[in-house]
């Protein structure tokens, strides 16, 4: 789920940067880029990625 989210966030911050939309400072397309790479590095890590697999078995 934060990798779907991070590459909204990504895709976010392309179209602001392709398109030159002015932003002010808390909006910039590199602030959204750190976000989304944040984001990125929680799902590599492992959180949020759902259910375990370690309880189901028997």
């Amino acid at each position: 789920m934060l990798a779907i989210i991070s590459a909204v966030l990504f895709f976010i911050a392309f179209l602001i940067n392709a398109a030159d939309i002015s932003t002010n400072d808390t909006f910039s397309s590199t602030n959204v880029m750190l976000i989304g790479l944040a984001l990125l590095a929680l799902h590599v890590a492992g959180i949020g990625a759902g259910w375990s697999a370690r309880g189901r078995r028997r």
